[in-house]
């Protein structure tokens, strides 16, 4: 079996942020994957075809020769490089799945669990309406939500908008006690000073964890503000590859790691490095805001990865303003969420059928997506 060629219909750009790949081989099997846009579409997709070239001729199922040969240019890593070779490595695995009949987790050591914990999003980017979005979400059955903190701070900022995110965590527990478990992402924006005074405060609700409590390159201050509170402290959405959580794992203070499995160098790559993680003794919580496509492969990561406790999904996330996740999928009972739970894939590859024509449909339209500019009330750029 041999990829025969990317086409320029293959690669479909679909709102609301979502880049969808297909690779297609002399057999009449075909792969699906998913990329992130990240602000740089129309570079991503360049980037797919001038890449993707190498895969012409070359047998599809041979992924642990492919993604180092691939990864291993003199100039290498980067949100860029990395989301391509993910996306492109996902699609070989949905290849070889269909090939041999078996869901992707089949060739990484089987099933280590018989359903996946979902949590789900609430309150937006500026977070609002959170006590009637977690009930709503109670009442659908899910466990868990996550709230993004606060919105944008300075680095030293008013002490009212820590008490806004105090009140805020405060009356989603008066609201459903601990019947429910509540992330609260930093999203980076935060800097050290406040998630110190943030971390500290939050405490007394007992929550699920802080995400990105600081910038990924600012890594090194986690060590300070994890001495001024227990919460569990997750981070890693921004991370690729083994070599780029290495430090963050050595360094004992990360309880909960992020992996994307668009992001961070596809499945086996997830899974080597939550492999990692289990020798540290941290819990995995995969990053997957995106489309159906990434979490139908990320799914197939839990399935056979004992540390992952809870899954992120994307459906009804303030981003999905045009399309939702299930819209541009056909077996839309994969993702059937059940008492805060979904059920293990069972069908081969990434156990996904994609409604092939809507996607070149909507992908005509193209897509221009860029992340919000937001400033601080002295006119400094301020995180999103």
């Amino acid at each position: 079996m041999k990829v025969t060629s990317l086409e320029i219909y293959k690669v479909c750009k679909v709102k609301p942020r979502w880049i969808f790949l297909k690779i297609s081989t002399d057999e009449g099997i075909s792969g699906w994957s998913e990329l992130i846009s990240g602000t740089k579409t129309e570079t991503v997709v360049a980037s797919v075809y001038e890449v993707g070239e190498y895969l012409v001729g070359k047998d599809p199922r041979q992924i642990e020769d492919i993604w180092p040969t691939m990864y291993r240019s003199f100039f290498r890593g980067g949100p860029i490089n990395m989301t391509i070779l993910s996306g492109i490595e996902m699609a070989l695995w949905d290849i070889k799945g269909k090939y041999y009949n078996m869901p992707v987790y089949e060739f990484l050591g089987g099933r280590a669990r018989y359903k996946i914990m979902v949590y789900s999003w609430i309150g937006g980017d500026r977070p609002a309406d959170i006590v009637e979005a977690t009930l709503d979400r109670k009442n659908r059955g899910f466990r868990a939500v996550k709230v993004n903190a606060t919105e944008e701070l300075h680095y030293i900022d008013s002490y009212k908008k820590i008490e806004a995110v105090i009140e805020r965590v405060a009356a989603i527990r008066d609201a459903v006690g601990y019947e429910m478990e509540v992330g609260i992402d930093f999203h980076g924006r935060v800097h050290k000073a406040m998630a110190k005074i943030l971390g500290k405060e939050l405490e007394k609700y007992r929550p699920m964890f802080i995400e990105e409590p600081i910038l990924p390159e600012n890594n090194e201050a986690l060590k300070e503000i994890a001495s001024h509170t227990s919460i569990p402290i997750a981070t890693g959405e921004r991370l690729y590859t083994r070599w780029g959580f290495k430090d963050v794992l050595k360094s004992g203070i990360v309880d909960i790691i992020q992996p994307d499995v668009a992001l961070t160098g596809g499945i086996l790559e997830a899974k080597k490095i939550s492999t990692m993680a289990e020798a540290f003794d941290v819990d995995v919580a995969p990053h997957a805001p995106y489309g159906p496509i990434a979490l139908a492969a990320t799914l197939q990561l839990d399935v056979c990865t004992p540390n992952v406790f809870i899954q992120e999904q994307s459906l009804g996330i303030h981003y999905n303003q045009d399309f939702d996740l299930l819209d541009f999928v056909k077996n839309k009972e994969i993702f059937a969420y059940k008492d805060g739970f979904v059920e293990i894939p069972m069908g081969p590859g990434l156990g996904i059928e994609i409604d092939e024509e809507l996607v070149k449909k909507v992908g005509m339209e193209g897509l221009r997506w860029t992340n919000p500019k937001w400033r601080n009330y002295d006119g400094t750029v301020a995180e999103w």
